[in-house]
Protein backbone atom coordinates (compact mmCIF):
# COMPACT_ATOMS: atom_id res chain seq x y z
CA UNK A 1 0.00 0.00 0.00
CA UNK A 2 1.05 3.40 -1.06
CA UNK A 3 0.18 7.07 0.94
CA UNK A 4 -3.28 5.94 1.53
CA UNK A 5 -4.19 4.27 4.58
CA UNK A 6 -6.31 7.69 5.31
CA UNK A 7 -7.73 7.32 2.20
CA UNK A 8 -8.69 3.59 2.29
CA UNK A 9 -10.57 4.00 5.89
CA UNK A 10 -12.62 7.01 4.27
CA UNK A 11 -13.57 4.85 1.53
CA UNK A 12 -14.51 1.85 3.84
CA UNK A 13 -16.84 3.72 6.08
CA UNK A 14 -18.65 5.21 3.21
CA UNK A 15 -21.69 3.96 2.77
CA UNK A 16 -21.46 2.52 -1.38
CA UNK A 17 -24.73 4.55 -3.20
CA UNK A 18 -25.29 5.20 -6.72
CA UNK A 19 -21.81 6.13 -8.76
CA UNK A 20 -21.61 9.17 -9.73
CA UNK A 21 -19.76 8.90 -12.94
CA UNK A 22 -21.83 9.36 -15.99
CA UNK A 23 -22.01 6.09 -18.68
CA UNK A 24 -18.52 6.37 -20.68
CA UNK A 25 -16.45 7.84 -18.09
CA UNK A 26 -13.08 5.50 -17.44
CA UNK A 27 -13.15 4.02 -13.70
CA UNK A 28 -10.31 6.01 -11.30
CA UNK A 29 -8.85 3.77 -8.41
CA UNK A 30 -8.36 5.51 -4.83
CA UNK A 31 -4.94 5.65 -5.03
CA UNK A 32 -5.32 7.68 -8.63
CA UNK A 33 -7.24 9.98 -6.83
CA UNK A 34 -5.68 10.83 -4.15
CA UNK A 35 -2.15 10.68 -6.26
CA UNK A 36 -3.85 13.59 -8.51
CA UNK A 37 -4.84 15.72 -5.34
CA UNK A 38 -1.28 15.36 -4.09
CA UNK A 39 0.12 16.68 -7.06
CA UNK A 40 -2.38 19.47 -7.94
CA UNK A 41 -2.91 20.60 -4.46
CA UNK A 42 -0.90 18.65 -1.95
CA UNK A 43 -1.61 17.54 1.35
CA UNK A 44 -3.90 14.64 -0.16
CA UNK A 45 -3.75 13.52 3.24
CA UNK A 46 -5.31 16.38 5.17
CA UNK A 47 -8.23 16.17 2.56
CA UNK A 48 -9.74 12.89 4.03
CA UNK A 49 -10.95 14.47 7.39
CA UNK A 50 -13.05 17.21 5.38
CA UNK A 51 -14.54 15.16 3.14
CA UNK A 52 -15.26 12.59 5.45
CA UNK A 53 -16.85 15.31 7.73
CA UNK A 54 -18.13 16.76 4.60
CA UNK A 55 -19.84 13.59 3.35
CA UNK A 56 -21.58 12.55 6.88
CA UNK A 57 -22.65 15.98 7.11
CA UNK A 58 -24.61 16.12 4.08
CA UNK A 59 -26.29 12.71 5.31
CA UNK A 60 -27.58 13.75 8.44
CA UNK A 61 -28.33 17.81 7.04
CA UNK A 62 -25.91 19.09 9.60
CA UNK A 63 -25.84 22.81 8.62
CA UNK A 64 -23.31 23.50 11.63
CA UNK A 65 -20.36 21.05 10.61
CA UNK A 66 -20.69 21.91 6.92
CA UNK A 67 -21.21 25.75 7.59
CA UNK A 68 -17.18 24.91 9.77
CA UNK A 69 -16.08 23.40 6.58
CA UNK A 70 -16.61 26.79 4.29
CA UNK A 71 -14.18 29.20 3.30
CA UNK A 72 -16.38 32.41 3.10
CA UNK A 73 -17.03 34.39 1.26
CA UNK A 74 -18.66 31.45 -0.72
CA UNK A 75 -20.65 31.99 -3.67
CA UNK A 76 -24.03 29.56 -3.91
CA UNK A 77 -25.41 29.13 -6.98
CA UNK A 78 -29.26 27.28 -5.93
CA UNK A 79 -32.71 27.91 -6.90
CA UNK A 80 -31.89 29.60 -10.72
CA UNK A 81 -29.70 32.29 -8.41
CA UNK A 82 -26.55 33.28 -7.19
CA UNK A 83 -25.94 33.80 -3.57
CA UNK A 84 -22.41 35.24 -1.94
CA UNK A 85 -22.86 33.72 1.77
CA UNK A 86 -20.79 36.32 3.84
CA UNK A 87 -20.38 34.08 6.94
CA UNK A 88 -21.22 30.94 8.86
CA UNK A 89 -23.80 32.20 10.51
CA UNK A 90 -26.22 33.46 7.04
CA UNK A 91 -24.84 29.68 5.79
CA UNK A 92 -27.05 28.31 8.88
CA UNK A 93 -30.00 30.59 8.65
CA UNK A 94 -30.19 30.41 5.14
CA UNK A 95 -29.12 26.56 4.57
CA UNK A 96 -32.52 24.99 3.25
CA UNK A 97 -32.21 27.61 0.81
CA UNK A 98 -28.44 26.99 -0.17
CA UNK A 99 -28.22 23.30 -0.31
CA UNK A 100 -30.95 21.68 -1.80
CA UNK A 101 -32.24 18.08 -0.60
CA UNK A 102 -30.47 16.87 -4.37
CA UNK A 103 -27.49 18.46 -3.26
CA UNK A 104 -27.39 16.72 0.25
CA UNK A 105 -28.08 12.87 -1.27
CA UNK A 106 -25.09 13.13 -3.52
CA UNK A 107 -22.63 14.48 -1.71
CA UNK A 108 -23.63 12.19 1.31
CA UNK A 109 -23.28 9.28 -1.38
CA UNK A 110 -19.76 10.46 -2.41
CA UNK A 111 -17.20 7.72 -3.44
CA UNK A 112 -13.51 8.43 -2.98
CA UNK A 113 -13.03 7.14 -6.18
CA UNK A 114 -15.68 9.05 -8.00
CA UNK A 115 -13.75 12.22 -7.30
CA UNK A 116 -13.06 14.75 -10.01
CA UNK A 117 -9.49 16.43 -9.54
CA UNK A 118 -8.28 19.49 -11.56
CA UNK A 119 -6.23 22.38 -10.52
CA UNK A 120 -9.32 24.29 -9.14
CA UNK A 121 -10.28 21.88 -6.93
CA UNK A 122 -11.41 18.52 -5.72
CA UNK A 123 -15.21 17.91 -7.25
CA UNK A 124 -18.20 16.29 -5.32
CA UNK A 125 -21.57 15.45 -6.85
CA UNK A 126 -20.70 16.07 -10.37
CA UNK A 127 -19.74 19.54 -9.68
CA UNK A 128 -22.42 20.26 -6.74
CA UNK A 129 -20.02 20.95 -4.17
CA UNK A 130 -15.86 22.55 -4.94
CA UNK A 131 -13.69 21.80 -2.24
CA UNK A 132 -10.08 23.27 -2.20
CA UNK A 133 -6.90 23.44 -0.14
CA UNK A 134 -7.04 27.65 1.21
CA UNK A 135 -3.46 29.54 1.89
CA UNK A 136 -4.00 30.39 5.40
CA UNK A 137 -0.31 32.60 4.82
CA UNK A 138 0.76 34.67 2.00
CA UNK A 139 3.36 32.33 1.00
CA UNK A 140 0.59 29.88 1.12
CA UNK A 141 2.94 27.25 3.71
CA UNK A 142 0.37 26.16 5.39
CA UNK A 143 -3.70 25.80 4.27
CA UNK A 144 -6.33 23.84 4.93
CA UNK A 145 -9.14 21.98 3.00
CA UNK A 146 -12.59 24.02 2.78
CA UNK A 147 -15.32 23.76 0.54
CA UNK A 148 -15.13 27.33 -1.91
CA UNK A 149 -18.14 26.66 -4.08
CA UNK A 150 -21.88 25.30 -4.50
CA UNK A 151 -23.70 24.83 -7.50
CA UNK A 152 -26.79 23.01 -6.87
Amino acid sequence: MSRLPAALLFAGAIVLGAPLLSAGAFAQSENEVYNRIEELHGDAAGFDRPLRQLVVAMRSGDAETIAGLTEYPLTVKANGETYDVENAEDFVENFDDLVTPETRRAVGHQQYQDLFVNSDGVMLANGAVWMGAVCDDNACQESHWAIIAINN
